[in-house]
């Protein structure tokens, strides 16, 4: 028996295969509300205006394509640092990694884990981004779940979320979205990241947070403002932040992991590991997106041009949430979809059963997750009567 007749199948990746599925469709008025990535009012994912410009005077003044470091550029760690933490940034306790996007940040966060504690369990939220959970069992490491979203209410359950915190072991990882939850949209407060935090340090268990989406939701301060309180409040504190959705070099997969130890002795040992990790997964880890990142927010003309983008792209958004939540209304009779208004982000679940995602599918072309996610990014205001004219007949 030759080895590759030894591996088993492996499971699709839904998300995938509802991409696959809408290309296949030969339906013009086809709606694609399933796949992660922002789209324009044009259904295109643009190349952002200071991104382009950064991109043309790296291709002007780039003398080398040589390696930077197993860590990844010390500029590029630097300003991401910033970007996220602000002010609660301690250079002191802080350990850095370039990584492959956020993904890869997360994955190298969780063979950290391993390295100094195998036996620890792993905490998601339910529902939470649906890569997590594959990624902790290829880790090896186990895991936990802790209700998160009220779906009836289409809010958080803060309660049970703090009900099942409460069972957390001392040295276990609790993995948090940091604002923009991924996939419901429904965020905490900072009254109760605070109370989260508490709970948190009595029980010993570690935080690692995934920040996707900033500012995509309130804005770049307000969206990193629970991370922030988490890094000032929490002795250990790993974070897992994303450059792909907020300057839209999904493919070039920029990404950093920081770490946050209790003293910078600890810090130093754990930026050795760290590194050590990066040479054993990858070695180097990709500069191009990490490169036009930190132009960017280097250049005070750049910085400004990309924050005003970003904004525009949340505010659009947040519009079409608003327009969708009031065509339901209208169509509906009532305001149960009033929740789509009020949470922020790329990401909304509808509360749909299969069976109701499926007619979406075959009688409207309209793509949205077995789970009921929606990606708002993905609403155009030509098409949402449309589609709230096919929720409103699906029964949801």
């Amino acid at each position: 028996m030759s080895l590759f007749t030894r591996l088993s199948e492996q499971p699709k990746d839904r998300i995938i295969a509802l991409m696959q599925a809408f290309h296949d469709d030969p339906r013009p008025h086809k709606v694609d509300l399933g796949v992660g990535v922002y789209r324009d009012a044009q259904g295109q994912t643009p190349v952002m205006r200071a991104v382009k410009a950064a991109e043309r005077r790296l291709w002007e003044e780039q003398a080398t394509k040589g390696y930077t470091d197993l860590a990844g550029d010390a500029g590029f760690r630097d300003v991401m640092a910033g970007l996220v933490l602000g002010k609660a940034r301690d250079a002191h306790r802080m350990a850095t990694l370039a990584t492959v996007g956020g993904t890869g940040a997360i994955r190298i966060a969780l063979e950290l884990l391993r390295s100094a504690a195998p036996q620890a369990k792993v905490w998601l939220s339910d529902p939470t981004w649906p890569n997590h959970p594959p990624i902790v069992r290829q880790a090896g490491l186990a895991q936990a779940s802790y209700r998160y979203f009220d779906e009836a209410a289409g809010a958080v359950d803060f309660d049970a979320m703090m009900n099942d915190l409460g069972r957390v072991g001392a040295g276990d990882m609790v993995l948090l979205h940091g604002c923009c939850h991924n996939p419901t949209g429904a965020n905490l407060t900072l009254p109760q990241w605070q109370e989260v935090a508490g709970l948190l340090n009595e029980r010993g268990a570690l935080p690692l947070i995934d920040i996707a989406y900033q500012g995509f939701g309130d804005g770049l301060d307000a969206d990193a403002a629970p991370t922030r309180l988490i890094a000032q409040n929490c002795p250990e504190v790993l974070i897992a932040a994303s450059c792909s959705k907020n300057f839209g070099v999904y493919r070039d997969r920029a990404g950093v992991l920081l770490a946050l130890a209790g003293d910078a002795p600890t810090a130093a040992r754990t930026q050795g590991n760290l590194t050590a990790l990066n040479r054993l997964a990858y070695s180097f880890p990709p500069d191009h997106g990490a490169r036009l990142v930190t132009m960017v927010l280097d250049d005070p003309a750049l910085r400004s041009d990309w924050q005003d983008e970003l904004e525009g792209m949340r505010r659009r958004m947040l519009s079409l949430r608003e327009q969708l939540a009031t065509e339901l209304r209208a169509r509906t009779g009532s305001d149960r979809f009033g929740f789509l208004a009020q949470h922020r982000g790329m990401f909304s679940c509808l509360g749909a059963t299969h069976d109701q995602i499926d007619r979406l599918r075959e009688h409207h072309g309209i793509y949205i997750l077995g789970d009921g996610r929606m990606n708002i990014a993905g609403l155009r205001a030509d098409t949402i009567p449309m589609i709230a004219s096919a929720i409103a007949e699906s029964g949801i």
